[in-house]
């Protein structure tokens, strides 16, 4: 499972990864509720799984997706505190429910094995921030927005 220091790590290397399953999630926005804690999955760290740990707010609108999606508030703060994310970015950390488990275990299965060996920061790169604070997967980007 995710180590509890785990969105504390030093700057990440960057290794560009195909995301074999964020793309096609099948999640809704009514999965998740206002004040569960989630992750964002990024890339692996010395083994496990890395991303970035987050409290949900409130529902928002998902520009870069047209869809329902949630405010997130990033408990370390920083330049962007508070970003709107897709649900189908999402796992659960408040809770061990069996959709983001089986998400969970199949990017397990997906990305370990890929990086054994590995001990530094790997960040997959599926991810960036929009100037609107939108946290968009690259799947998702579209031109302009």
């Amino acid at each position: 499972m995710l180590p509890p220091s785990w969105d504390h790590q030093p700057t990440p290397v960057t290794a560009l990864t195909p995301d074999p399953l964020t793309p096609t999630r099948d999640i809704t926005h009514a999965h998740f509720q206002a004040g569960d804690t989630v992750v964002v999955l990024k890339g692996v760290a010395g083994g496990e799984l890395w991303g970035d740990s987050m409290r949900i707010v409130a529902p928002s609108w998902h520009t870069p997706t047209d869809e329902d999606g949630w405010r997130l508030r990033d408990p370390t703060g920083g330049a962007q505190s508070y970003v709107t994310a897709h649900p189908r970015y999402l796992v659960h950390l408040s809770r061990r429910c069996p959709d983001c488990l089986i998400y969970l275990r199949a990017m397990e299965d997906a990305l370990l094995t890929r990086f054994a060996g590995r001990d530094e920061l790997i960040d997959c790169g599926w991810y960036t921030t929009t100037a609107l604070g939108q946290l968009v997967h690259t799947a998702d980007t579209r031109g302009g927005r």
